[in-house]
C-alpha cells in the first residue's frame, strides 16, 4: 500500500509517500480501506520532531480517517460487518490507504455525512467533548472561550458548545475568521486577538463576567491572559501548546478566583479509555451531526501524493476548517 513517512524532522519537505506492507489487524483490531484522512496539528508537531508516536503505535502520521472495514482481527466483538462506512480515531497510521485500529475507536459514520467528509470528525469530536463535557463538565449558561475559531478543533468546539447552551466566545487571527466564528459556526462573542486584549474584550462584551471554562490549544504564550480572563471557579483546559511549554503562573491569582488548570492530551491515552470516549461521541455528538445543529467545515481535499502541498496549506494557517488527505 501507499503510505507517508516522516524522512527527518522539517518541514513538509520531508514528507515522503512510500510503498510498504498492508497492516495486518491484531486481536481486537479492524482493518480499513481509507477513503480520506485528516489533517491535525499534532501531525505538524510530528513532522518537526517535537510529537513522536506513543510506543508501540505506527510511525506514519495521521490520527483520524473515514472508510470501509476490510477485514477483522481474532476476537472482535463490536458488530461491524465488512464494508460498513465508518471513522476511526488512530494513535498513528492515518496517511495511509490501509489502517488497523482497536475495534472500540471505530464509529459507524453518521447518517447524512459523505465518506470524504466523514474525516474531518473523529479527532476533533473525541477531543472536544472529552474536554468541554467529560473533563470540564461545561454546563448550560455557562461562558466558555474557545481559542483558534475556525481551526478544527475551534471549529468543533463552537458548534457543540452552543448545542449544549453554553455562551459561546472565541477568538481569531483577523476580520475575515472573526465574521465566520459569528455567521457560520453561531459563536456569539467573536475577538480579533491581533487588535484586541481577549480579557479585557470578553468581560466588556459579557457584562463584566469572564470564562467559566476556556479550551485552549496555544499553552504558555496565553497562560496569564487565560487566568485573567477566568471568572471565579472557572476552567482552564490545555490541549495544545503551539505558543510554548513555559510560563509564569501566577498562584494567587488563581487562587482568588478558586479556579482549575487542567492539561490533556487525547493520543496516548489507553484504548480503553479511547473507546469510553468514541462510545460517548457515537451517542451525545453524532445526533446533533446528524440534525444539523453540529456542521462540517472541510477546507480543501488533497490527493495523498501531494501530502507536503496539504501541509504548506495548514503552515500557512490560512485555512478554515479541516484539511483532508484523499486516498
Amino acid at each position: 500500500m501507499k503510505a507517508v513517512y516522516i524522512s527527518e524532522p522539517g518541514g513538509p519537505e520531508v514528507l515522503e509517500v512510500r510503498e510498504v506492507p498492508a497492516p495486518v489487524p491484531g486481536p481486537g483490531e479492524v482493518l480499513i480501506d481509507v477513503v480520506a484522512a485528516g489533517l491535525n496539528r499534532a501531525d505538524v508537531q510530528q513532522r518537526r520532531g517535537f510529537y513522536p508516536p506513543p510506543p508501540g503505535a505506527s510511525e506514519i502520521p495521521g490520527l483520524e480517517v473515514s472508510g470501509r472495514i476490510a477485514g477483522f482481527g481474532p476476537g472482535v466483538t463490536k458488530p461491524f460487518s465488512q464494508g460498513d462506512k465508518v471513522v476511526a480515531l488512530l494513535a498513528g497510521g492515518g496517511y495511509a490507504e490501509q489502517v488497523a485500529v482497536p475495534a472500540g475507536q471505530v464509529l459507524r459514520i453518521p447518517d447524512g455525512v459523505d465518506l470524504v467528509t466523514a474525516a474531518s470528525l473523529p479527532e476533533v469530536a473525541a477531543t472536544v467533548y472529552s474536554n468541554l463535557v467529560m473533563t470540564a463538565q461545561l454546563r448550560a449558561g455557562e461562558t466558555v472561550l474557545i481559542h483558534g475559531a475556525t481551526g478544527g478543533i475551534g471549529t468543533m468546539a463552537i458548534q457543540l458548545a452552543k448545542a449544549l447552551g453554553a455562551h459561546v466566545a472565541t477568538t481569531a487571527g483577523t476580520d475575515e475568521k472573526v465574521g465566520t466564528a459569528k455567521a457560520f459556526l453561531g459563536a456569539d462573542i467573536a475577538i480579533n486577538y491581533a487588535e484586541e486584549d481577549f480579557p479585557a474584550s470578553l468581560k466588556a462584551q459579557n457584562g463584566g463576567h469572564g470564562a467559566d471554562v476556556i479550551l485552549d490549544v496555544v499553552g504558555a504564550k496565553y497562560l496569564s491572559k487565560n487566568i485573567e480572563a477566568l471568572a471565579d471557579y472557572g476552567r482552564l483546559v490545555v490541549i495544545g501548546l503551539q505558543g510554548g511549554t513555559t510560563a509564569e503562573l501566577d498562584l494567587g491569582q488563581l487562587l482568588r478566583k478558586r479556579a482549575a488548570i487542567i492539561a490533556t492530551s487525547l493520543r496516548p491515552r489507553p484504548v480503553e479509555e479511547k473507546t469510553v470516549i468514541m462510545d460517548a461521541v457515537r451517542d451525545a455528538v453524532w445526533p446533533l451531526v446528524v440534525d444539523g445543529q453540529v456542521r462540517t467545515l472541510v477546507a480543501k481535499t488533497f490527493p495523498l501524493d501531494q501530502v507536503r502541498e496539504a501541509h504548506r496549506y495548514f503552515d500557512s494557517g490560512e485555512h478554515m476548517g479541516k484539511i483532508l488527505l484523499v486516498m
